[in-house]
């Protein structure tokens, strides 16, 4: 296999040095040029075509977080931003996460050369992680493809190739089988609406990129998947046909007004083609979005970015008790600040739980993660203290570097415990370790969450809490994760109830806890 093409962006001449000497050491990969601002970075992508790129997050001239939406607009590709250690710096990582980047690294010191060891491993280790998830979604994209290619071939008349005679079909006899009829090798638009690129090039390393496809949010009990009850497209289309003629009929009636009752139903079928395929155009569905929606992919978004609260809840910041009887647990790691952000905003503020979060992130960036947060929900967002008690409305992050416990306190209340102890399936904080903490609390009624990230994490405990009883337990399904390892080990492990795509897990958990 041919290795990737890697582009490495940064304003110091010697950065650029380290990093590329850092990358070499893999033969997977090679530099294929250099960029010494955001400006030029942009204009190398679309010259040289890499497959993934290294970018500084502070640069002069146009930033990391300037350039990474120009990028993914005119090459979608995974981009690891390199993030320093000033305030400036972690926040607008934080940013670019949100914006699409595939994860980030902390910039190596060069008066440690031991420092200079831990960044490349971490950085190797990213790079091969966000080429798997490309080529997972190429595969997953091409079964797809070929899935739809028979379904069309199914519904397509069969033809004899061009210049062959069509043998006279007589009554009570059958057609002459010496050749097999040709399928039609014209695909579907679902599968000829985006050219298909060599294994070794990148393609889109996020959902949103991809050619769409009908997905619906499902479910696993006792160990099986079911998929929710759903209407065949036959029944769309039959259903859509009656309401169109209701339509022209309502439009007859008043002339020169515009009947606004189109259904869901209505509205899906512009989406699909005769053979009742999803076509990628236009990108109006989220269900499977898991990238950020860039400037090139679609239309400003002016809808609000909180959507109305649930009957029941408001979406007023405020409302917070340290009285609770239910307690929401999130683990998520590579592209979990993007995950995060979908799921909080997506919360009511009187939501009647706490929420306790791990997310896998150095130390001092789940600060900026948390503030930032915090300004996108309705929720309050905090950076976990020791000690600090948990009350409804709050979302708490777990501190990078520490792992995580929830405790009894006085009172019935329950309170955060803090230590520095030995990583966790190579986490500070982990998911089991705060997953595992939930094991004695019987009297709340807990809520599991496992969001996008690689490995398996949090999947241990959540399988131990599942067979203690927890049966709320929900996972970010394969389409919308940027990585599906954690979820996916907790799939494996048949722990959990609710496998939803991301933009589900929100209203479904909120109806869940209600």
């Amino acid at each position: 296999m041919c290795a990737y093409r890697v582009l490495v962006v940064d304003d110091s001449a010697f950065m650029r040095k380290i990093i590329t000497d850092l990358i070499v050491r893999d033969e997977s990969f090679n530099i294929v040029g250099t960029a010494a601002n955001g400006k030029e970075a942009v204009e190398k992508v679309k010259e040289l075509q890499p497959d993934l790129v290294t970018m500084d997050v502070e640069m002069p001239e146009m930033n990391g977080l300037e350039a990474l939406p120009l990028i993914m607009a005119a090459h979608p590709l995974p981009v690891i931003m390199l993030s320093g250690i000033n305030e400036q710096g972690m926040k607008e990582t934080i940013m670019a996460l949100e914006a699409g980047a595939f994860d980030f690294i902390r910039k190596p010191s060069i008066a440690h050369a031991q420092d200079i060891e831990q960044v490349s491993k971490a950085l190797l280790e990213q790079m091969h992680t966000a080429m798997q998830a490309v080529r997972s979604r190429l595969e997953r994209k091409e079964a797809n493809e070929r899935k739809a290619a028979l379904e069309q071939a199914k519904k397509t008349p069969q033809e004899k190739p061009p210049g062959q005679a069509v043998p006279e079909k007589r009554a009570g006899s059958q057609a002459s089988t010496d050749k097999p009829p040709v399928v039609p090798l014209a695909p579907s638009p679902a599968v000829s609406a985006q050219p298909k690129r060599d294994a070794g090039k990148s393609v889109p390393a996020t959902a949103k990129q991809e050619t769409k496809r009908q997905q619906s949010g499902t479910s696993v009990t006792a160990g099986r998947i079911e998929q929710p009850a759903a209407q065949s497209s036959k029944s769309v289309q039959a259903s859509t046909v009656q309401k169109k003629e209701d339509l022209s009929k309502g439009m007859a009636r008043t002339p020169g007004k515009l009947n606004s009752s189109n259904t869901a139903a209505d509205k899906s079928l512009h989406g699909k083609d005769k053979a009742g395929l999803v076509k990628p155009e236009p990108r109006k569905t989220v269900i499977s979005s898991a990238t950020p929606i860039t400037a090139a992919a679609t239309p400003p978004v002016t809808a609000p970015t909180v959507p109305a609260a649930p009957k029941g809840f408001s979406l007023k910041k405020g409302v917070h008790t340290s009285s609770f009887r239910k307690l929401v647990a999130v683990g998520c790691s590579t592209g979990g600040p993007r995950a995060l952000k979908t799921l909080l905003e997506r919360i009511p503020g009187d939501f009647p739980a706490p929420i306790v979060i791990v997310q896998h992130m150095p130390p001092n960036f789940t600060r900026s993660l948390a503030q930032r947060l915090n300004t996108l929900s309705p929720l309050r967002v905090v950076e976990a203290e020791q000690g600090m008690t948990l009350e409804t409305g709050t979302a708490y992050i777990a501190p990078g570097g520490y792992q995580l416990r929830i405790v009894p306190g006085a009172g019935g209340k329950y309170t955060v415990s803090l230590k520095m102890e030995e990583a966790r399936n190579g986490h500070r904080p982990s998911v089991d370790t705060m997953f595992e903490s939930l094991l004695s609390l019987t009297s709340l009624e807990r809520h599991l969450v496992l969001l996008t990230g690689m490995g398996s994490d949090g999947a241990k405990m959540m399988k131990k809490l599942y067979d203690a009883g927890v049966q709320s337990t929900f996972a970010e399904n394969e389409e919308t994760c940027v990585v599906y390892g954690m979820p996916r080990s907790a799939v494996e492990l048949k722990c959990v109830r609710h496998l939803l795509p991301m933009q589900e897990i929100a209203p479904k958990l909120v109806q869940v806890v209600k």
